[in-house]
């Protein structure tokens, strides 16, 4: 999960990057419209940097809230993780007999 983290994180910040470089490209274009659009495409970077970092801050605090969970209740956790185990191989074998017919 580290790694699709960090590569969603590249993507952002390859976005973040293209969309600063064509603000600059466009920065001696003249035009009300242009003016505009980059007024939106400035609002619309920020923003979405303020959303990921709260995205951010809340997947850390989740996982560190299970970590705490699963530590405080380490039998319990193991439980749940066979019972959801043995629920979906259930599910999954049903499922793959139920194709054969």
């Amino acid at each position: 999960m580290k790694k699709n983290n960090h590569s969603s994180s590249n993507d952002v910040d390859t976005l973040a990057d293209d969309a600063r470089a064509l603000m600059a490209a466009t920065a001696d274009v003249a035009g009300e419209k242009v003016a505009e659009a980059r007024k939106r495409l400035s609002d619309a970077l920020d923003n979405a940097k303020e959303v990921a970092g709260r995205i951010r801050d809340k997947a850390v605090e989740g996982a560190k809230a299970a970590d705490e969970a699963v530590r405080e209740h380490p039998y319990q956790a193991i439980a749940i993780g066979v019972g959801v185990g043995v629920i979906l191989g259930y599910l999954l074998g049903s499922r793959r007999r139920g194709n054969r017919d």
